[in-house]
């Protein structure tokens, strides 16, 4: 730091009575204004009948401070501390007397406390200012330094953070896994219960297809009982619908069943009589109206046992296989012709009422 120039001394000027001689009553000798320059960048302290001046007070006060502080700006670099003394000034008493208490001042109240704290504030003071901040778990972890505990401890929070994070996304995939595994296994179930439903609806339309067919055959199995087919020992020989030039139509109306001439024909139903004699190219021709009033034709007969308006049953004889009218040979030509007169295969007829020649 840069010093002041001194001020310039007085010139020394001897006295004629006692040359040789210092009279230090005197200072200066006769000082003018110009032996006396003004001193720059220097306080000019005027004394006051024994008290401290302004700035000594200033000074005081501010070692007071610093000593009151406990030296907690010390440093770690090795060197001793540097002792201050304050010197025996005259009106010490007084000024001390009118300073604050030091635990009054701004920032140094809190760092001073009582006699039983004593040694608590000693070791505080005289710790380094690395480790302050470091809290009693840090010490015990080997923890001195107050930078490497705060790194620790925003480690330590980053970890738990992340902690929480890994704990929140992983919570998150356990519960979408358990929500995609129940989606699963409802929609599984959505399907057992389809093909459940399925296989239950198929295997009671199997039953019922099952009943139906029992039924029919019931049916088919009491029909046959109540119809007959209207002869015995024959042969096929043409059937509904065939084509050829000797069939008038040109094409076979009925269904021929070739047998021996006499060979007995029943009755295929019970009903009544229509018709009964000759029927030009049918030749002896029997009409059979049924309850329903369906017709059934015998053709072809060599001889007629019943007559028109007759009652007959199931299977009774009502005429012998021939050979008259157009025919090649003996056979019974069948016809079966609707209540409305249309001609339908005889065959497929006798077949729906569970007879099959």
């Amino acid at each position: 730091m840069a010093s002041n120039r001194p001020a310039p001394q007085a010139v020394y000027i001897p006295n004629d009575d006692d040359f040789g001689t210092y009279d230090d009553s005197f200072e200066e000798w006769n000082p003018t204004e110009d032996s006396v320059r003004p001193v720059r960048g220097r306080h000019r302290v005027h004394k006051k009948g024994g008290g401290l001046a302004r700035s000594s007070t200033v000074l005081g006060v501010g070692v007071i401070a610093a000593v009151g502080a406990g030296g907690i700006a010390t440093a770690q670099d090795g060197k001793p501390p540097v002792s201050l003394s304050m010197p025996d000034l005259p009106g010490m008493d007084t000024v001390a007397d009118s300073l604050p208490e030091a635990k009054s001042l701004p920032g140094v109240g809190s760092l001073i406390s009582d006699d039983a704290a004593d040694s608590t504030v000693s070791a505080a003071a005289a710790a380094p200012l690395t480790a302050a901040g470091v809290s009693t778990a840090d010490a015990e972890q080997g923890t001195t330094d107050a930078g490497e505990a705060l790194r620790a401890r925003i480690m330590q929070q980053a970890e738990n953070q992340q902690d929480q994070a890994d704990t929140v996304v992983r919570t998150a995939a356990e519960d979408a896994a358990v929500k995609k595994a129940a989606e699963e296994a409802a929609t599984q179930q959505q399907a057992a219960q389809r093909d459940a439903k399925a296989e239950a609806a198929a295997k009671k339309k199997k039953e019922a297809e099952a009943r139906k067919a029992k039924a029919e055959a019931e049916r088919l199995a009491k029909l046959a009982k109540s119809y007959a087919i209207p002869t015995s020992s024959y042969t096929l020989t043409s059937h509904f619908g065939d084509a050829g030039a000797m069939w008038s139509s040109g094409h076979h109306t009925g269904l021929d069943f070739a047998a021996p001439t006499g060979t007995p024909l029943k009755a295929v139903h019970t009903g009544t009589v229509k018709e009964a004699g000759w029927a030009g190219a049918y030749g002896y021709r029997t009409v059979l109206e049924l309850e329903d009033g369906t017709e059934v034709w015998y053709c072809h007969q060599s001889s007629l046992n019943v007559s028109a308006g007759q009652k007959v049953t199931t299977g009774e004889v009502i005429g012998r296989v021939g050979a008259t009218g157009n025919v090649t040979g003996p056979h019974l030509h069948m016809e079966v012709h609707t209540p409305d007169g249309t001609g339908i295969d005889p065959l497929g007829w006798l077949q729906g009422k569970g007879l099959n020649p």
